[in-house]
Order: C-alpha cells, then sequence, then structure tokens
C-alpha cells in the first residue's frame, strides 16, 4: 500500500505538467474565411472612398491657398484676414472630416467582422475543448522565439475544420 501511494506521489506532478497547449496563425485563418475576405474587401473600397474625399478636400485647400498667396499682395487688409480665416476653417473641417472618417471606418469594421469573430472564437473554443488544450495563443503575438511543436500543437487546421462545421 506504501508503495503504490508513493507512486502515486510521484506520478502526481507529472500528470500536472502534462498540459497542452496550442497556438494558430490568425492571419491564416482569416484570410481562408470567404466572408472574412469579402467584408475586407468592402473595408478597403470605403477606405480608398474616405482616402480619396480627403485628398479631394486637401486639393481644393492646396488651390486656394496658392490663390491668396498670388493674389495677397492685391488684397486689403479685411479681404486677407478673411481669406486667411476661409482658409483656416477649410483645414479645420479636413482634420475633423479625416476623424470623423477614422471614427465612421473602425464603428463600420467592428460591425461587420463581429460577427465573423465571435464565430471564430466559438472555433477555437470548441477546438480547445475538443482537444483539452490548456491555453491556445496567437502564433504572432508577442513574436514567440521558440515553440516546441512536441508542447505546443498548431490547431489552426483544426479551428478551420471546426468553422467548416459550424456553417
Amino acid at each position: 500500500m506504501k508503495k503504490l501511494f508513493l507512486m502515486l506521489m510521484l506520478c502526481a506532478p507529472m500528470t500536472l505538467f502534462a498540459q497542452k497547449f496550442g497556438h494558430l496563425d490568425s492571419q491564416a485563418l482569416l484570410q481562408s474565411l470567404p466572408e472574412a475576405i469579402a467584408i475586407q474587401s468592402k473595408l478597403e473600397a470605403k477606405g480608398k472612398e474616405y482616402q480619396k474625399q480627403i485628398e479631394d478636400m486637401q486639393a481644393e485647400l492646396q488651390r486656394q491657398a496658392e490663390a491668396y498667396d498670388k493674389s495677397k499682395s492685391t488684397m486689403n487688409a479685411t479681404k486677407q484676414a478673411e481669406t486667411e480665416k476661409n482658409l483656416q476653417d477649410m483645414y479645420t473641417k479636413i482634420q475633423q472630416t479625416a476623424q470623423d472618417n477614422q471614427k465612421a471606418f473602425n464603428e463600420a469594421q467592428q460591425k461587420q467582422l463581429g460577427p465573423v469573430l465571435e464565430k471564430v472564437r466559438n472555433a477555437i473554443a470548441a477546438v480547445a475543448k475538443t482537444g483539452n488544450y490548456v491555453y491556445i495563443m496567437e502564433k504572432a503575438a508577442g513574436q514567440p522565439l521558440y515553440i516546441n511543436e512536441a508542447l505546443s500543437k498548431d490547431v489552426t487546421a483544426e479551428v478551420k475544420a471546426q468553422l467548416a462545421k459550424m456553417k
């Protein structure tokens, strides 16, 4: 009986350290999902639209500033002050528009990608539970210097398979 107890005490720490760790490449995972690719394309198009809007506003500001520089010497002080105020207002409007566009883009990104990311989280959780993983880490986060493949398994393919089952 003492020998059995002693064996259990010696083996117990080994079982505690026999934990499974996994890692995945979320970029590769998202690039394999057609819905994520479609959303990313829409977001890129929206981003280009916002960028063009800002570039057009900046070009107009530049054009008016150059026109002001050319005709500044012939303007009276009141007209100069009025024109400078208009240019400053345009600059402020460009900055505000850029901030508004960035906010709208971020909100659209969260709204559109949110359900896809939730689906991915659920698939990761299902793989973790099925495979008895203690942790599943992002492969690129923190740029791990070493991954012992014997102790950490790449579960990207399993998560992809789980996502396919969830459709």
